[in-house]
């Protein structure tokens, strides 16, 4: 029982890690979409935003949220 913990544990810090180190390799992804996108200023406006609010909760350690909010940029922006 207590090594399933510890596999449970490990894990979780793995998907963490995981976050953590793709966040900044799909913001670089929305920077260069963003110089090149065709969308609407109201959309780059929310692009901006939603990058911004992915790049705060990275530096705060909340990848989850980072990522959910880096992944709605790229769709605005259509990044594939």
């Amino acid at each position: 029982m207590k090594s399933i913990a510890i596999a449970v544990v490990v894990l979780a810090l793995g998907a963490g890690s995981a976050f953590a180190s793709s966040c900044p390799m799909h913001m670089k992804k929305i920077d260069e979409a963003m110089t090149s996108s065709k969308v609407s200023a109201a959309q780059m406006a929310e692009a901006k935003k939603l990058r911004a609010e992915g790049d705060a909760h990275h530096k705060a350690g909340k990848h989850a949220e980072s990522m959910a909010a880096l992944m709605k940029a790229e769709g605005i922006l259509g990044v594939k």
